[in-house]
């Protein structure tokens, strides 16, 4: 059997849940696509850390820490369980990897988490545990982190990065949902498509300084580092597939990647 793939997906605003658009549409049918697995590890860029922290919650609560205020959405509740001896599996991998990392027993799912879980796997059997993300440590951290992750892939644990493609959330200001995406954003998008179909794993590494309009497209890095965690997941030779490509806000790329292990075969492309 063919090792799960690391999977990256853009979650957007929380109000995805509840409004239409491409992005949602995709996320409601992929879970389906992979299959149901045996749990799932999302790093999100929601929870920053100084160094790595698991959740291990035996039920993580649901937190609107992003969508509290918006009409209806704090009443949305992901009420999953939670996978303890995964979180303590993970922190052992990363402790062998040399990274200091503990558990945390009352962390809940944040918005990063739950808003593309809810729409993945609705029915909130598969346990969840949240993973943090550490934006002082930098890209190659966190691809070093998901590859202490690998193992995981082949023990029926989808390993997710929740983040965005693009993410800057000024810019965002006054556009409508569907506002068409400027050049800046659309070069971005598909030169980092571009580079990671290469495997060019320094290039994508080193995006914001290097990629075009690569700091206007993330002024900040967290919601990028998620996408390392998940391309690490897949170890060294990964292949990547672009699974979606849409946009929110105009400047909201909301692209979705798998990254298949090289020893995997790719099967979930569109």
């Amino acid at each position: 059997m063919s090792p799960l793939p690391g999977l990256f997906v853009s979650h957007g605003a929380p109000t995805l849940v509840v409004g239409a658009s491409p992005a949602k549409a995709f996320l409601q049918q992929i879970g389906a696509r992979l299959g149901r697995p045996r749990a799932i590890l999302v790093a999100s860029a929601h929870w920053e850390t100084g160094l790595p922290r698991i959740g291990g919650a035996p039920r993580p609560a649901t937190m609107h820490d992003l969508c509290a205020a918006t009409r209806g959405l704090h009443r949305c509740s992901y009420g999953v369980p939670g996978d303890p001896a995964l979180a303590r599996r993970v922190a052992d991998l990363l402790g062998a990897a040399g990274m200091a990392a503990s558990v945390d027993p009352d962390r809940g799912l944040d918005v990063g988490a739950w808003t593309p879980l809810l729409l993945m796997y609705p029915a909130a059997d598969v346990p969840v545990v949240p993973l943090s993300i550490q934006p002082a440590l930098g890209a190659a951290h966190h691809l070093a982190l998901g590859r202490a992750l690998r193992p995981l892939l082949d023990e029926g644990v989808l390993v997710v990065g929740s983040g965005s493609a693009t993410h800057n959330v000024l810019a965002q200001h006054g556009r409508a949902e569907d506002a068409p995406a400027p050049e800046w954003v659309t070069r971005f998008q598909d030169w980092l498509a571009a580079r990671l179909a290469a495997g060019d794993v320094a290039a994508v590494l080193d995006a914001r300084c290097h990629g075009p309009a690569g700091r206007e497209n993330h002024p900040t890095a967290e919601h990028l580092l998620p996408l390392y965690v998940a391309l690490g997941a897949a170890g060294e030779g990964a292949t990547a597939e672009r699974l979606h490509r849409s946009h929110t806000h105009g400047v909201l790329a909301m692209d979705a990647y798998a990254f298949t292990p090289a020893s995997g075969t790719p099967a979930l492309a569109a």
